[in-house]
């Protein structure tokens, strides 16, 4: 064929296939516009529903962050109170107690201070018990002399009249209720008739001594008014009383068996002031068991005043614990509401409002 047939063949094919490729250019072009259009408008009401769930999260973390404020407010005022009132009973608590502590620390030094008498008067009485034997005549000794030495002035009283019958003794001894009689008794005219004598003048002496046991024993024993059911014989002088312990009468034998046997028991300054050490050591006794009950009761005091404070102290801590568990779930709430928030601004958006698939829809049409 012409060669110009070809070419002019050429150029018409040339011609279709543009016309072809332009066509389909033109309707991709219409597609991509709409596709292009249906993402823009999937894109616009997805932007829309973020916006809103982003609005109601934000109002509900706003309301959610409020009641946490306020219940922190709420928390802190309580506990503010409760420690404010917890310190004040406390401070009220440790005052009360420190008086305690104060009375009992003068108990307890008085205590100690009549323990370490009572040790002096024990070791006063062993000294007085195990000394040696006494020497000669030490002289008449006065009785309120050694009463004031050993005893307290309320332990005793000296020239002491009976009320039924209207006897005078030398001294008493108060212990408790009961009163120990003392009367002296110095038989000196018969002493010096046996130490002039000698044994001729033993009987005379025996006689006077026995009269004195027996007067005493009348006289000052009487149980109406609250004796004892024995008195003591003072004898003045330790050389009559070591006659008094050596005289036996051919009749009624020892001469202190009889007074014995009269419920009156002789005694010398020395047997006499380990007598009144004892007695004073039981006085002691009665003021330090006097004492101790003082201090028991201080004691319980403390203790229910300890009670008190540890009561106070629970409610304390129970109302600290409430507070720091308001305080954890205050948290808790917020530790989620910072979560939400975080996901949020990374573009994360929760399961149950995914968005719709693009593609599938693209698909479809």
């Amino acid at each position: 064929m012409n060669p110009i047939v070809w070419l002019i063949l050429g150029l018409v094919a040339i011609g279709v296939v543009a016309s072809i490729l332009w066509s389909a250019a033109r309707r991709a072009d219409a597609q991509l516009s709409a596709v292009r259009q249906e993402m823009q408008n999937s894109l616009a009401t997805q932007g829309q529903s973020v916006n809103a769930q982003i609005n109601h999260l934000m109002q509900s973390v706003t309301t959610q962050l409020g009641q946490v404020r306020q219940e922190l407010q709420s928390g802190v005022a309580s506990s503010g109170k409760l420690a404010s009132d917890a310190q004040i009973a406390m401070a009220q608590q440790l005052q009360s107690s420190n008086e305690t502590i104060r009375k009992i620390s003068m108990q307890i030094a008085e205590v100690q201070q009549a323990g370490n008498a009572m040790s002096q008067s024990a070791q006063t009485l062993q000294n007085v018990l195990g000394g040696a034997k006494t020497r000669g005549v030490l002289g008449e000794v006065v009785l309120e002399r050694l009463l004031q030495d050993a005893l307290p002035r309320s332990a005793y009283e000296t020239q002491y009249r009976f009320d039924t019958t209207g006897a005078i003794v030398d001294a008493i001894v108060r212990s408790g209720d009961r009163i120990l009689c003392v009367d002296s008794k110095f038989p000196l005219d018969a002493y010096r008739r046996l130490f002039d004598a000698g044994e001729s003048a033993r009987r005379e002496f025996s006689l006077a001594v026995r009269k004195h046991a027996d007067s005493i024993a009348e006289k000052y024993i009487l149980p109406d008014e609250h004796t004892f059911d024995y008195a003591l014989m003072f004898v003045p002088s330790e050389g009559v009383y070591y006659e008094l312990l050596m005289t036996e009468d051919s009749k009624y034998g020892q001469i202190d068996e009889y007074c014995r046997a009269k419920r009156v028991f002789p005694v010398s300054p020395n047997t006499f002031y380990a007598c009144l050490s004892a007695i004073a050591i039981s006085l002691q006794g009665q003021k330090i068991e006097e004492n101790a009950r003082h201090l028991l009761a201080g004691m319980g005091g403390l203790k229910k005043q300890f009670e008190t404070f540890a009561e106070v102290y629970d409610r304390l801590g129970t109302h600290l614990r409430h507070a720091q568990q308001s305080y954890e779930d205050a948290d808790s709430r917020l530790s989620r509401a910072r979560n939400a928030l975080e996901q949020m601004a990374q573009g994360a958006l929760p399961e149950a409002q995914a968005p719709p698939k693009i593609l599938s829809a693209t698909n479809e049409k």
